[in-house]
């Protein structure tokens, strides 16, 4: 597959674009409904597509086949970061206006690492093809071990990284607006949304470990495990508001994605011995998620929406209008000394 310099300066611009529009659309801090998340998964799934499409009418069908499986696997196993999300949020009890503003650096933070994940994936690959086998056995103990632990759940407040952080980094207890730091009698401190925004980085980062070699095992291509992964991760703001309330009823996704995980384990450790075409892996990738799903959303019938209920991660609470005004700006301008005169310029 060859991709010309300019492919790849048009797929970034098209995604500096998108999160310029993102980020315009959003500007304003206020509670995304269900409507306006559903629109907005819309418009990221419909990109997602159309760009397979460019794929495949560019470089073939075996590509943009390549491309698709990748795509799927990448925005299934993005489904369960989101849900960890969920608990995230619920621990730090973050007002749901303030949230799109967190996913957002989240999310750009994830491409740029996922970014480097994948160039280091490819060298490896390209330099130590036994690598492969590496990766194989990876996915195949993830999937095994996603599928034995499919019953525990996630407790931020418990995490070794908020320990680390709060050990490290002076923070206040409120919630100034959508500020990660602020300045008050002189002293910067961060704000809980800062806490929460470094928990969710690492958090991306944890599940990029799984997620990039489980593409690298229907594609090699370094063009379109960046841009499966980029369309991927692009929507999952949009899905964390579409689907953060309904966690309850995923009750048999984990068990897909950890079969998927072993699929595509198997799938590459047979590299050498079985060919399994692009399509097999692609109608398995995509039944294995459909099942699990379907499966889920039958033994939950009659299950409305409900927010997710955690342990709390720290008694953390809304700043007051007294607390507001209070708050000095973060970077202070020097003032200029004049020759011969005080700081602020005047006769001594």
């Amino acid at each position: 597959m060859t991709v010309p310099l300019s492919a790849w300066f048009a797929v970034l611009g098209v995604i500096l674009v998108m999160l310029a529009v993102d980020l315009v659309a959003h500007r304003k801090a206020h509670v995304i409904g269900v409507r306006e998340a559903a629109v907005w998964s819309i418009v990221w799934v419909t990109l997602g597509v159309a760009f397979g499409v460019l794929v495949w009418s560019l470089w073939g069908a075996e590509f943009g086949q390549q491309y698709f499986a990748g795509y799927l696997i990448e925005k299934s196993l993005a489904v369960d970061n989101v849900f960890v999300w969920a608990i995230i949020f619920a621990a730090f009890a973050v007002p749901r206006e303030y949230q799109h503003r967190v996913l957002f650096l989240g999310v750009l933070g994830a491409l740029i690492f996922r970014g480097i994940f994948i160039a280091a994936g490819a060298a490896l690959i390209e330099n130590f093809s036994w690598i492969l086998y590496v990766f194989a056995a990876f996915l195949i103990y993830t999937g095994w071990r996603m599928f034995r632990s499919r019953k525990d759940h996630v407790h931020p407040e418990k995490s070794r990284i908020l320990k680390v952080f709060r050990r490290f980094v002076p923070m206040t207890d409120a919630y100034h607006g959508q500020k990660f730091l602020i300045r008050k009698a002189g002293i910067v401190v961060a704000t809980p949304l800062l806490a929460v925004l470094v928990l969710v980085e690492i958090t991306d980062i944890i599940f990029a470990v799984d997620s990039i070699p489980a593409i690298f095992a229907v594609t090699s291509e370094p063009f379109l495990v960046f841009t499966a992964n980029a369309f991927a991760i692009l929507g999952l703001r949009a899905m964390y508001f579409l689907l953060a309330d309904l966690i309850h009823r995923f009750i048999y996704l984990k068990v897909g994605l950890a079969f998927v995980l072993i699929w595509v384990g198997i799938k590459m450790l047979l590299l050498d011995v079985l060919y399994i075409p692009t399509t097999i892996s692609l109608a398995v990738v995509a039944t294995i998620i459909t099942v699990s799903i379907v499966a889920s959303l039958r033994a939950t019938r009659g299950q409305g929406r409900r927010e997710v209920r955690t342990e709390a991660a720290g008694a953390f609470r809304i700043a007051t209008p007294e607390e507001l005004a209070a708050v000095e700006p973060v970077f202070r301008r020097r003032k200029r000394v004049a020759v011969g005169g005080s700081k602020d310029g005047s006769d001594a």
